[in-house]
């Protein structure tokens, strides 16, 4: 569903345009309640046959991207009614932070086998033959039917068809999601089980009717820009490749147009991570424990602790990249607002966390980066290049390749030499949760001893996340230009490594910025 235009595409970036615009634009907030009006102006759409679900639809995506949580068709009131929740200083995202708008689901079937009109009712019945609970019968014309209540969904009559007449289905959110975490609610229409999702925000992206959606800081970031706050942005190296026509001296220019003083390279952090997980590889495998497990994507962590309790101390626990760069931001800058900007919806949640609210105020996606750029008529094809972009903070090479799948190991692997040329380290590396689970299976088996692990939640990597807007290929090559251009390749020859401030240092300087707030 991602990298190609299509209505629901629209949707959500027109959406994000106009809650950009709003808070840009400031003034009486209750006209809010016009931007459904000002989206579906038409008497008819294509793609909903009621043109008054479509507006209850953007309302309700509206409120979630001013950081609300969705009011239910029984409960419906004006978003200006309670926009004073969203108008405020600072807002953490209230969980769920993935939420599913009832009345936009289309109660996609749940997953079933079915006998197409190709079948040609022969003589030898494979599929009939190979069905474990003999749920597939013949009608008067020896055509092939399954009774759904017996079928237990095995897929052999699928692979034993010799006409292709038989096709597999399922909710594209239930099949994106690597948790099984999509459920139905007692209308039939998909719910989410909270127990088990972890927010990756594969099913944002699979959904073809534009029901599915995360909360968003756009409104309040814009708010503290505003009031003149120093509004510093940490860009995750997946950048490149997003936003067509988008050289880093025209995402700095653009950056600095919607108001941002300062544009720092998440990468910085990623070389600190780098060589915190190489220490700690080296100091804990195996001594302490059978393998390591990366720590820079946060579903992949979430999924790994709650699939695998048993195995939670085998992830690392070196701080994430966001994380990092944001602690190296906030000891040189200590009244600055902190912005992460990324691909991924499971930081929001990760930055939401107490142990990590005091670095990061706020996480936006490059998708609603873009809704920033649409509603300051941003153009690329036009915007000049900043002539400082030498000055801002760059990563490494091996670090931009973060944002790729297999390049948190191997910039570990590659540190590792550095420290002794003489290790050899396994690895093994995953995208998708569905195969991450495979490994920490393999894992759990005894078949990963000795390796390092790099688990990524979006298939690709974070080039993939639920917050991209490229297709994965172009932004992957995007990267890898990205990274052979740094100025220095190797993690190890950082000139960041020693500038990580200890934890005592830092929870000086935030209970002093605290301090100053509540004066």
């Amino acid at each position: 569903m991602r990298g190609f235009h299509s209505i629901v595409d629209e949707i959500r970036q027109d959406v994000f345009k106009e809650v950009a615009k709003l808070a840009y634009e400031g003034g009486d907030l209750k006209r809010v309640d016009l931007i459904p009006y000002e989206m579906v102006r038409r008497d008819a759409l294509q793609e909903r046959s009621d043109v008054f679900l479509q507006r209850a639809i953007i309302t309700e995506r509206v409120r979630l991207a001013l950081g609300m949580p969705f009011e239910s068709a029984a409960n419906q009131v004006p978003i200006s009614a309670t926009i004073e929740k969203a108008d405020v200083n600072q807002k953490f995202f209230d969980e769920p932070l993935v939420n599913i708008i009832p009345f936009a689901c289309n109660a996609c079937p749940p997953k079933q086998i079915r006998i197409t009109d190709n079948c040609q009712g022969c003589t030898s019945h494979p599929c009939q033959n190979v069905c474990p609970k003999g749920a597939i019968y013949t009608d008067k014309y020896n055509h092939c039917h399954i009774d759904q209540e017996k079928c237990i969904k095995c897929g052999k009559c699928f692979n034993q068809c010799p006409y292709h007449a038989i096709s597999k289905i399922d909710r594209p959110c239930a099949a994106a999601c690597g948790m099984d975490a999509i459920e139905s609610d007692e209308l039939g229409r998909a719910k989410i089980n909270y127990d088990k999702c972890v927010s990756c925000g594969m099913c944002i992206v699979n959904c073809p009717f534009s029901a599915i959606a995360d909360k968003s800081q756009i409104f309040q970031i814009i708010n503290a820009i505003r009031r003149g706050e120093k509004v510093i942005a940490c860009v995750a190296p997946a950048f490149v490749g997003q936003f067509k026509g988008a050289t880093p001296g025209k995402i700095l220019a653009a950056m600095k147009k919607l108001g941002f003083s300062e544009v720092v390279e998440v990468a910085i952090g990623a070389d600190v991570c780098t060589a915190q997980e190489a220490r700690d590889f080296l100091e804990e495998v195996p001594a302490k424990i059978p393998f390591m497990g990366t720590s820079c994507c946060p579903a992949w962590s979430v999924m790994a602790k709650k699939t695998f309790p048993e195995m939670k101390e085998n992830i690392s626990m070196a701080f994430t990249p966001m994380v990092i760069t944001a602690r190296m931001v906030k000891k040189e800058y200590p009244d600055a607002r902190i912005v992460f900007i990324g691909p991924c919806a499971a930081k929001k949640l990760e930055a939401n966390r107490k142990a990590v609210r005091s670095y990061v105020d706020f996480v936006l996606t490059f998708e609603e980066l873009r809704g920033m750029f649409d509603a300051k008529d941003v153009d690329f094809a036009t915007i000049e290049e900043d002539p400082n972009l030498d000055d801002y903070k760059h990563g490494t090479g091996m670090a931009r390749g973060f944002a790729v799948s297999g390049g948190v190991a191997a910039a570990v692997v590659e540190y590792v030499k550095h420290i002794d040329p003489s290790i050899e380290v396994k690895t093994d590396f995953a995208t998708g949760l569905k195969d991450c689970k495979k490994m920490l299976m393999m894992a759990k088996a005894g078949k990963r001893n000795g390796y390092l692990l790099e688990g990524m939640a979006c298939p690709g990597g974070c080039v993939a996340g639920a917050g991209t807007i490229r297709p994965v290929k172009d932004a992957a090559l995007a990267v890898e230009k990205f990274k052979n251009d740094a100025e220095e390749l190797s993690c190890a020859n950082s000139p960041y490594l020693d500038q990580l401030p200890d934890v005592e240092e830092f929870e000086r300087i935030d209970a002093e910025r605290r301090a100053k707030e509540e004066a």
